[in-house]
């Protein structure tokens, strides 16, 4: 659970960042890191709301920005689960499309 404790001081009630957006970056980055798998569900509503020590509706609007992002689907009944992330080819980057 340090995890969790680590994360809860990062969200900051007093900031101008509404906490919604600060805990869809939380999300966002576990996603980003693996902690959180493509095809996986993300935690429920509720278990964010105890996790975080947050309102259910302000998890709920973190699913719903993590949607709009493009990081989550949400399929009614059975969660919210994370979208496979294309991977960036190196050597796409580097071809350029350029023909020598």
């Amino acid at each position: 659970m340090s995890d969790t404790e680590d994360v809860k001081q990062a969200l900051d009630p007093m900031s101008a960042r509404p906490l919604y957006v600060q805990l869809a970056d939380v999300i966002a980055q576990q996603i980003e890191t693996g902690k959180l798998a493509p095809d996986r569900p993300i935690p429920s509503e509720n278990h964010l709301a105890d996790a975080y020590g947050v309102a259910r509706l302000t998890a709920r609007r973190a699913a719903r920005e993590l949607r709009e992002r493009g990081l989550v689907v949400t399929v009614r009944g059975k969660g919210s689960f994370v979208v496979e992330q294309p991977q960036a080819d190196p050597a796409e980057k580097t071809d350029g499309g350029t023909v020598g």
